[in-house]
């Protein structure tokens, strides 16, 4: 005959290892799960941004200027005096942050070494296809400097 304090004890160790086994189980597919499914990110409902004026010291002294469209990062280039380009600052090789080499005339990533021209198209290294570009706008109202609006094209 079997002694009745085994019986609770078994009882338990089999809960135990079942609870146990169950929670490897859960921590082990949860974060499977989690990687699999895509974040869930709103869209941005921005349409335009004001990216400051044609005066900024920043857009002055290096051609170039960072700004953020909703949770996107756009880079702002002053091509001439009057004239001013936007694209998507990230790269489409591998979505690092894009900068502008002045004195070479051509938007630049560090990660790859991948070079796009004034009009956002590759001209060479990994980069699979061209910048999305974006539509500038100049306000002047008055003697103010004119408000640079980025939009979308």
């Amino acid at each position: 005959m079997e002694d009745l304090a085994v019986l609770p004890r078994r009882r338990f160790l089999n809960w135990f290892l079942g609870t146990s086994f169950g929670a490897l189980v859960a921590s082990v597919l949860y974060p499977v799960i989690r990687f699999a499914s895509p974040p869930r990110i709103p869209e941005a409902t921005t349409s335009q941004v004001e990216a400051g004026d044609v005066s900024d010291p920043l857009l002055m002294a290096k051609g170039f200027k960072i700004i953020r469209f909703g949770a996107e990062p756009v880079i702002l280039l002053k091509v001439t005096d009057a004239e001013y380009r936007a694209f998507s600052a990230t790269c489409t090789h591998l979505d690092c942050i894009v900068g502008f080499q002045k004195d070479r005339s051509r938007i630049f990533c560090n990660c790859h070494g991948g070079a796009y021209d004034l009009n956002g198209r590759n001209v060479s290294g990994p980069p699979p296809r061209p910048l999305t570009a974006f539509k500038v706008n100049l306000l002047a109202k008055g003697s103010e400097p004119a408000k640079i609006v980025v939009s979308r094209a």
